[in-house]
């Protein structure tokens, strides 16, 4: 499969030879414009004479010197005969809904039921963390603040970090209890810190859903615990690990610590994944009879980060071993590459009227695709204008797309943009190119 590189140049007349050039043609325009015109005084005549010569020796030296517009692809190198990769089915796991996907392209590579709406257990707590990094972040509370713990918390059943009530507790120990132990607890202490109540931290947690794009999570709580209206889907708890891995990730980085130890008790990390996978660096387990046993986890292996999500699997070491099989599965099978970098150009096309003659175009963000192993080298580029480039053309003015092209089915496709404004060129510029454009439509 050839690549397809469109033009904004007319092909040449080669049918008919004796078919003038654009410059001849103009001269003939101008010759005409002349003897019609009625005639002047002869100064104005003469400075008539002037003017067209002046045109049409600009014409015809910067007609042979003109810059023609330039389609380069600069990645991939397309090779179509490179034999397509045989990628097995991924493997079949027992669990009501699970995915992996690449937090850094967003492609799914496995995916079953993922729209599906599910009770999210202690994968509740992955918001909780989600907020008060945000409000880290944002200054309005501290790590070293102390929480005066509530009744209401103290009281919590479930998995706990045994904070006391009227006790004092830092932000950073009842974060680290809410992450690595998963306390009820402290998930409450938090919420109560930082919204006043629950119930109103709650109504935060899913402005935030909202504002990430979780469009099928609705919370009541900040610990997990079930209720009817609480519930997500293995899609939204993806795009929420994204969020907390890129956001805020020196939160993120407690999701990697094995153990703590709080009021004298120590406690380790339920995600198992953190002893069995050292490229494992977090995030989430969630349990409950109603939801099952349900795992978020988050890898990085030769700079190629991955997101698996296994909800509902019948045991702890049922939804280890899901996990352990899909992040095994997409590292053997996938990869994932930058292809084109924002700012890099792309292609160089022909500017008309403007005060020069060519301009690059390139992509605002960068182009990151994953596909199985090997298919690569049989992408085809495909560049679409969307017309001829006319001064005044502003800094990032789309004026196209880059398409990319797998076994002729378009996989991406991106806007290209002006990389810097092209003001109009002076009138002598300006005319001879509007001639040159009147006959290459």
């Amino acid at each position: 499969m050839s690549t397809v590189l469109p033009s904004n140049e007319a092909p040449a007349d080669r049918k008919n030879p004796a078919r003038s050039s654009p410059s001849t043609r103009a001269m003939t325009m101008l010759i005409v414009a002349g003897v019609r015109r009625p005639r002047k005084s002869g100064a104005t005549s003469a400075a008539i004479g002037k003017i067209c010569g002046l045109i049409l020796f600009s014409g015809i030296f910067l007609s042979a010197a003109a810059v023609a517009e330039t389609i380069v692809p600069v990645a991939p190198q397309a090779n179509a005969a490179v034999p397509a990769t045989i990628v097995p089915v991924a493997p079949k796991i027992n669990a009501v809904s699970y995915l992996v996907m690449d937090p850094t392209s967003g492609a799914y590579l496995v995916e079953e039921n993922i729209e599906l709406k599910v009770e999210p257990a202690s994968l509740t707590k992955m918001m909780t963390a989600y907020v008060v990094a945000s409000q880290l972040a944002d200054g309005h509370i501290s790590m070293a603040d102390k929480v005066v713990v509530s009744e209401k918390a103290w009281r919590m059943t479930g998995s706990r970090t045994f904070i006391e009530v009227g006790k004092e507790v830092s932000v950073e120990d009842l974060l680290k209890g809410v992450i690595i132990q998963s306390g009820n607890d402290a998930s409450v202490a938090l919420a109560e810190y930082v919204s006043g109540s629950e119930a109103e931290f709650a109504g935060i947690m899913n402005r935030y859903a909202d504002r990430l794009g979780m469009k099928d999570t609705h919370f009541v709580n900040s610990s997990g615990l079930p209720d009817e209206e609480h519930y997500t889907t293995a899609r939204d708890l993806s795009i929420l690990a994204k969020h907390l891995i890129k956001d805020y990730p020196a939160v993120y980085a407690l999701h990697s610590i094995k153990e703590f130890t709080y009021n004298d008790i120590k406690q380790s990390n339920r995600n198992s994944m953190l002893w069995r996978d050292e490229s494992v660096d977090g995030i989430k387990t969630g349990y409950t009879k109603s939801a099952g046993y349900c795992l978020v986890v988050s890898a990085e292996r030769n700079g190629m980060r991955l997101i698996s999500v296994v909800m509902g699997a019948d045991s702890v070491r049922a939804r280890t071993s899901a996990t352990n099989a899909l992040l095994n599965y997409s590292y053997r099978f996938f990869e994932t590459r930058t292809l084109y970098s924002a700012g890099e150009t792309i292609t160089t096309g022909k500017v008309w009227k403007g005060d020069r003659d060519s301009l690059s175009l390139v992509m605002e963000n960068d182009l990151l695709l994953t596909l199985p192993r090997g298919q690569y080298k049989r992408l085809q580029p495909s560049i679409e204008l969307d017309g001829k480039l006319v001064a005044p053309i502003a800094k990032a003015q789309e004026a196209g797309h880059l398409k990319l092209l797998l076994d002729d089915k378009v996989i991406a496709s991106r806007p290209l943009v002006a990389l810097e404004a092209v003001p109009e060129g002076g009138f002598l510029k300006r005319l001879r190119d509007g001639i040159k454009m009147s006959f290459d439509e």
